[in-house]
C-alpha cells in the first residue's frame, strides 16, 4: 500500500452514516490554483458531508498533511500517496510535453490498484474520478463493477473557433487545427472514453461537453463548473469611479493568442466613445506586449489604455470592486477563475458565450455575446460597451443579482451538490 496519512485518525461518525466516497485526484495543493487547488476545494468541501479516502501523485504532501490538520472536517479525510519523479512533475508542468500523458496513464493504473487496495478494506459507497479534468483520461476506476462511479467536472471538449484562428499566424493556426480535429476523434473512438462515459455517473464542466456528450453518446449529463468561490469572498460591492461619465473597463489576462486583447483594444476603438477607459493587468513577452501597445497607437485609442502589468491578486481585488465593466475576450477557456472572482465582486461582465463562463455570464452575470468571427465580435463588443456607458442603472441591477447568486458558485454549494448527486447513487443500490 502506498504511503498515507497515518497521523490523522479516522473515526466513524455517530447517528446517521456518512457515505465513504473514494476520490481520484491526481493535482491536490492547499495553495496553488488551477487544477490543484479545483482538487483540493472540491475535496475539503465534500469532507464536510461525506468521508473520503483521495489518491493522488502527492507534490504537495507536506502542504497537504498540514493544511488537512487544520480543517474542523479533518477526521473525514484520508490521504493516499502516489509519487511520481521530478523529472515526470517537470513534463507535467510544461503543457506541451506529450511525454507526460504515458507516465500519466502508468500513474493512472498503479492508482486503479490502490483504489482496489482500500475498497478491500473499507467500505466504499461511491467512486468519484475528479481530476484532472481534461476528458482525455478518464483514469481506470470505471473497471471497478458494482460500485457507482461519478466521473467530472469532464473539460477539454470545447474547440478553439477555426473563424478566430485567421490572425493566428500558420503554425498556431495548423496545431489548433490539428487538436480540433484529434480532440474530436478522441472524444468519440477513444476506448476508455468511451468505457468511462458509458460506466459513469458524467459531470460535465461546461456546456460544451454537455452538449458533446448528448450528441456522441445519447446521455444527459448536467453541468458543474470545476471552479469555485468562497462566500467570504463575496462581501461588498463598492461605488465605482465618483465621476459616472466614465466607464471603467476592467481586462485580466495573459498575453496570448486565446485571450484575445486584440479584440479588446478594437473594440473600444470601435466604440468610438472617449468616455470608455480600458485597464489592462497581465503582461506577455517583449514583443507581445510592443505589439498590443503599438495596436492601440494605430488604432488612436492609447489615450483610453490603462497599462498596468502584472498586479497582485488582492489589488485586483480593489480594482473589481471598484470597476463598472470586467471585458473578457477568451475564445477558449475553462470556467476561468478570474470571472468567478468578478462574480464574487458584484462587477458586471461582457463576454463570449462558451466554455464554462459563457452559461454564468449569460444566466446572471453581465452579457455574453455569440461566437461568429472577429471582425463580427469587435462589433458586437463596441455595441454593449456603448450601452453600458449609457445604462449604469442597468450595470447597478447586474450588480445586485451577482451577489444574489454567488452562492451558486460557491465551493459549499459544490459541496452540497455532490452530496446529494452520491446520496441518489448510491440508494440506487
Amino acid at each position: 500500500m502506498v504511503n498515507w496519512m497515518r497521523n490523522l485518525k479516522y473515526r466513524p461518525m455517530s447517528g446517521e452514516r456518512k457515505l465513504n466516497i473514494l476520490i481520484n485526484a491526481y493535482a491536490v495543493s492547499p495553495n496553488w490554483g488551477s487544477e490543484p487547488g479545483m482538487g483540493w476545494n472540491w475535496i475539503v468541501n465534500i469532507a464536510k458531508h461525506c468521508n473520503v479516502f483521495v489518491i493522488t501523485e502527492g507534490e504537495w504532501k507536506d502542504e497537504i498533511l498540514d493544511a488537512v490538520g487544520k480543517l474542523p472536517q479533518k477526521d473525514n479525510i484520508r490521504f493516499y500517496f502516489n509519487p511520481l519523479p521530478d523529472k515526470v512533475r517537470r513534463m507535467c508542468w510544461n503543457q506541451g510535453d506529450w511525454r507526460f500523458y504515458w507516465h500519466y496513464a502508468r500513474w493512472q493504473k498503479k492508482t486503479l490498484a490502490i483504489a482496489r487496495e482500500i475498497i478491500a478494506e473499507h467500505h466504499i459507497d461511491v467512486m468519484h474520478q475528479l481530476n484532472m479534468i481534461g476528458f482525455r483520461e478518464p483514469g481506470y476506476l470505471w473497471k471497478i463493477k458494482d460500485i457507482p462511479l461519478v466521473w467530472g467536472p469532464v473539460g477539454g471538449v470545447a474547440n478553439i473557433p477555426t473563424a478566430y484562428l485567421r490572425e493566428a499566424g500558420w503554425k498556431m493556426n495548423l496545431f489548433c487545427r490539428l487538436k480540433n480535429l484529434i480532440s474530436d476523434l478522441q472524444f468519440r473512438f477513444h476506448p476508455r472514453v468511451r468505457a468511462a462515459v458509458k460506466r459513469s455517473t458524467m459531470i460535465a464542466a461546461m456546456k460544451e461537453v454537455q452538449l458533446a456528450t448528448k450528441k456522441v453518446y445519447g446521455k444527459d449529463i448536467p453541468v458543474i463548473n470545476e471552479t469555485g468561490t468562497n462566500l467570504a469572498d463575496n462581501a461588498f460591492r463598492a461605488t465605482a469611479d465618483a465621476d459616472n461619465d466614465t466607464l471603467k473597463v476592467l481586462w485580466v489576462g495573459k498575453f496570448d493568442y486565446r485571450k484575445r486583447l486584440d479584440l479588446a483594444l478594437k473594440a473600444v476603438a470601435a466604440a468610438n466613445n472617449r468616455r470608455i477607459r480600458l485597464f489592462v493587468c497581465g503582461t506577455g513577452t517583449n514583443r507581445q506586449v510592443e505589439e498590443y501597445q503599438d495596436l492601440a497607437d494605430d488604432l488612436n485609442i492609447s489615450g483610453q489604455v490603462n497599462w498596468l502589468g502584472n498586479v497582485p491578486h488582492d489589488r485586483i481585488d480593489n480594482l473589481m470592486r471598484s470597476s463598472d465593466l470586467f471585458l473578457f475576450t477568451s475564445i477558449s477557456d475553462a470556467t476561468s477563475t478570474v470571472v468567478l472572482e468578478a462574480v464574487s465582486a458584484g462587477l458586471p461582465i461582457l463576454s463570449f458565450n462558451t466554455c464554462g463562463f459563457g452559461s454564468i455570464v449569460k444566466d446572471f452575470a453581465g452579457t455574453a455575446i455569440e461566437l461568429t468571427d472577429p471582425r463580427q465580435s469587435v462589433a458586437d463588443f463596441a455595441i454593449q460597451l456603448n450601452y453600458f456607458c449609457d445604462n449604469r442603472d442597468r450595470l447597478k441591477e447586474i450588480s445586485a443579482l451577482e451577489l444574489k447568486e454567488a452562492h451558486k458558485l460557491s465551493w459549499d454549494y459544490k459541496g452540497e451538490l455532490m452530496k446529494e448527486t452520491y446520496l441518489q447513487l448510491a440508494s440506487t443500490l
